[in-house]
This record gives structure tokens, C-alpha cells and sequence, in this order.
């Protein structure tokens, strides 16, 4: 199954349905919800799902916004977040886009796990590799201390997050959703890459899914971390789905397929028919860049 984002063109409607007709426009099915659809888009929303003209794939938590937020937010409230209130937050919004994927008959929600609080290492190691210093020393420097850090830091924020997840789960279950749980480009979010065969093996129900984005495993990639293939191989038992866009340097994603540095040809062999393939394109995309990204991945991926 292929899917579009709204993440595209949410923030150019004030009609949800005029923005799900315009994905429909563009030859898709079905349609993910992310995590910027307002809560005055719901109405439209539900008028074109009930009428037939689209399905959902998939939701991106949180989804809608909550109240009184306009802009996209994913990691408004973090499931590591030191304070309980703020888990607690997350929990009750959670549960709010659980029910919205009961509505709009949705089977995925897709998750952000949190993060670990320290300083911004991406960021500058980011910079680093725009200036030309990935071999050097200064760049290996940089990114030992970084997982130094990490690692010294992550354990009440990686406690924090997996009792979050753990009251989560079985109300997904109870609602029939399954868990897609993203891997994320900064080396400071959580599940991290060096945990997430571990993560898997604590959180082993099927309600609990693996979510490859294909931009930010390139971005790991380039950034030293992981292989992009290997690391998707590696997790491929577990893959619900993915969120599709490429990455051209240094590190700018959400691009057309075929127009940046991932090798959608290398990934081809652990796409199945039955995962959820999600195009996630930056807004600053045309319709006709769109189309032809979308026509380069088929080609590639096959039509299923």
C-alpha cells in the first residue's frame, strides 16, 4: 500500500477535505494524517473519509493538534520527559489520536519515543559535515563525545519513555491499532540505534511495530552512526512501514525520491506488499516534483 502525508499540504487548507481530495488529485488511495492537522481540518476529514473519496493509512502522533496548536508538533509532549505531568500530557493526546484512527479507520499510528535531554550534538556535528569535516578529527571528536554523553545520561529518560509506551499499549491494543515506533535522525532521540534490537526484545508484542524513515536512516548514515541497508535489514522482522522521502546534502530531507543521496534501489529487498509506504514530502515541493518522485519510487519499489 502507498500512502501521501498530509504533512505536504496541511498548512495551505482550511478544508480537510479540499486538502484529502488534493492528495487524491495526485492518484493515491489512501492518505497519512501527521502530526500538523488542526483541529479545524477534522470536520472535512471526516466528511471525505465517510463519503468514500479517501482512506487513511496511518496517523502521526499527535494527531489532531491539541487545542489551541497550530503548527506541527510531534514532540510537544515527550514520552522521556522528566516531569509527569508532561508524560501524562502525552499519554492523554495519545490516546486522543488513537481514538481519531478508530474514527477515520486507521490500523497505524506512528510514534516519537522522546528524547534524551542534553546538548544539541546533531546539530553541530550537522554543521560540521556541511563544512566539509566528516574525516576529521575534530567531526570524530565531536561524535565519540556525543554517544560519551548519551550514553552516561540515557537511562531515566529511556525508563521514562518504555513505562510511557508500556501504558499505551494495551490501549492500542483494546482499539485493534498497531504501534509504529520511528527511528529518528538526531543521535539524542530515543529508541537509539545501539538499543533498538533490545527494544524490540523487551516490547515483543505485534501491537508493538518497527518504523523505517527512510530520511533520517540517511541521515544516520551520513552522520557515522549506522549502514543505512544493514540497519534496515537488521530490523526487517519487525517493519510495519515507512515514512518515503530522500536527502541531499548536507543532511536537507523530506526531498523527491531519485533526487538525493539514498539508495531506494539497496532497500528494495526488505519492501514487502503488506507494509504501509508513506510519501512524506517537504511542502516546499512542487505537485509536479511530487509526481515525479513518486513515479521514481514505483519504478523502483514496484506498484504493490
Amino acid at each position: 500500500m502507498y500512502a501521501f502525508s498530509t504533512c505536504w499540504n496541511s498548512h495551505r487548507h482550511t478544508d480537510g477535505r479540499a486538502m484529502l481530495r488534493e492528495i487524491r488529485e495526485l492518484g493515491f488511495e489512501y492518505a497519512e494524517l501527521s502530526h500538523g492537522i488542526r483541529l479545524s481540518l477534522v470536520e472535512g476529514i471526516l466528511q471525505a473519509v465517510d463519503a468514500g473519496e479517501i482512506r487513511i493509512s496511518s496517523l502521526h502522533n499527535f494527531c489532531p493538534l491539541p487545542m489551541g496548536v497550530t503548527h506541527a508538533a510531534p514532540n510537544l509532549f515527550q514520552f522521556s520527559a522528566q516531569f509527569a505531568r508532561e508524560r501524562d500530557l502525552a499519554v492523554k493526546n495519545t490516546l486522543k489520536t488513537f481514538d481519531f484512527a478508530v474514527r477515520v479507520g486507521a490500523p497505524l499510528v506512528v510514534l516519537h519515543m522522546g528524547s534524551v535531554e542534553m546538548k544539541d550534538y546533531t546539530g553541530r556535528l550537522k554543521e560540521l559535515l556541511a563544512a566539509g569535516q566528516r574525516q576529521s578529527p575534530r567531526y570524530e571528536a565531536c561524535l565519540a563525545e556525543a554517544i560519551e554523553r548519551r550514553e552516561a545520561r540515557k537511562e531515566p529518560f529511556v525508563e521514562y519513555a518504555h513505562d510511557t509506551l508500556r501504558r499505551l499499549i494495551p490501549e492500542a491494543e483494546r482499539r485493534g491499532l498497531r504501534l509504529g515506533i520511528e527511528n529518528r535522525e538526531a543521535l539524542e532521540e530515543i529508541p537509539f540505534e545501539t538499543d533498538l534490537r533490545f527494544f524490540f526484545r523487551e516490547f515483543s508484542s505485534p501491537t508493538v511495530a518497527y518504523w523505517h524513515d527512510t530520511g533520517h536512516a540517511q541521515i544516520k548514515e551520513e552522520l557515522g552512526l549506522i549502514h543505512h541497508v544493514l540497519h534496515l535489514e537488521s530490523f526487517a522482522d519487525r517493519l510495519a512501514g515507512f515514512h518515503i522521502h530522500d536527502v541531499k546534502p548536507p543532511c536537507r530531507d523530506h526531498c523527491a525520491p531519485g533526487t538525493g543521496q539514498v539508495d531506494f534501489v539497496a532497500l528494495r529487498p526488505w519492501v514487502r506488499p503488506e507494509h504501509v509506504k508513506v510519501f512524506e514530502l517537504s511542502p516546499s515541493l512542487s505537485a509536479d516534483e511530487v509526481r515525479e518522485g513518486v513515479a521514481y519510487l514505483r519504478r523502483v519499489w514496484g506498484e504493490g
